[in-house]
């Protein structure tokens, strides 16, 4: 057990990654992607690292997280974690702790994915709007996860207090960012079968992120609105971008300034939820339906090329006849 918990080490994982990854560019040096792309891994990891670091300056500039409100918006919503996550343990927990942790590898596939097709999205470039915007929504609505706030018994938890707690942690809650990259995969996604594997990934993101208890439930609506802001921008569509972080800036103010209201009425916070979901739809299904990859049928005419031209004296011999 104590080789797993060395081997499972996020910084040793990535160390391990990193590794493999050298030794894979050097077996092909004639193929320029894969520097590219161990750049693109090493660059990733050093962005963590900054993360931690700035994540845990965060953490000790706003000890008060609020933990406890985001379990009673639960509530409100109909829905808590702790509801969820019993149906997905046992013999689910382990694929999908595999698959909350797999998030960089999918990172780097889905940029492999989008390099090699025709897509005019930049997922480069969605990365990017993500992981700086993303922290900062943290410092709104400062949060841990329900397994950090609670520990072991999260998963059977005495109502708290509606009130901030005293926390010394990172804030990585609200809103969810592994679901939002999740959605910037499902937006990104070119053909049919890359989006099919999308949404399977999407779906399972949101389990795993409840499962492991890194997140609440209300945390992966304000995620999936986020995932739309970045994708958005990879796509540039900038107003769509803007609109949606938009979104997402109304629910941290509502959830930091306004708790007491969306606890106290239920249908409001529902209902609110029930329309996000419907905008991200909406704009996953218009944002597919503008880069479909359905041809239309070309007619013969088109099928057999652009007609020769017919010299004159041909020609007068045919009208001839």
């Amino acid at each position: 057990m104590h080789v797993v918990a060395i081997l499972t080490n996020p910084g040793i994982l990535g160390i391990l990654i990193l590794f493999l990854a050298v030794l894979w560019m050097l077996r092909d040096q004639s193929d320029k992607t894969r520097p590219l792309l161990v750049f693109a891994l090493g660059l990733n990891l050093f962005y963590g690292f900054l993360l931690t670091v700035f994540l845990g300056r965060e953490g000790s500039l706003f000890p008060l997280k609020y933990d406890q409100v985001l379990f009673h918006l639960d509530e409100s919503l109909g829905v808590r974690a702790a509801d969820i996550a019993p149906f997905l343990q046992g013999q689910w927990r382990f694929p999908l702790w595999v698959i909350y942790q797999s998030m960089v590898p999918m990172m780097i596939c889905w940029f492999l994915v989008i390099r090699y097709s025709n897509h005019r999205g930049s997922i480069v470039l969605a990365y990017v709007a993500a992981l700086v915007a993303g922290p900062l929504t943290y410092t709104i609505v400062p949060a841990c996860g329900p397994i950090y706030a609670f520990g072991a018994r999260w998963l059977q938890p005495v109502s708290p207090p509606i009130a901030t707690m005293q926390l010394a942690g990172l804030p990585n809650a609200f809103p969810s960012l592994h679901v939002a990259t999740a959605l910037v995969f499902v937006l990104l996604a070119p053909g049919r079968l890359w989006r099919t594997v999308s949404l399977v990934f999407l779906a399972a993101t949101c389990m795993a992120t409840v499962a492991t208890g890194e997140h609440y439930v209300i945390d992966l609506i304000p995620g999936l609105a986020f995932g739309v802001f970045a994708g958005s921008i990879g796509l540039k569509s900038y107003r769509w971008g803007m609109i949606f972080l938009g979104i997402v800036c109304c629910w941290s103010a509502a959830v930091r300034f306004g708790f007491l209201f969306l606890i106290r009425h239920p249908i409001v916070t529902r209902s609110s939820a029930a329309l996000t979901v419907s905008l991200v739809v909406f704009r996953v299904w218009k944002v597919w339906s503008e880069n479909s990859d359905l041809a239309p049928t070309p007619d013969i005419a088109q099928e057999a090329g652009p007609a020769l031209p017919v010299s004159p004296e041909i020609e007068l011999r045919q009208n001839n006849c």
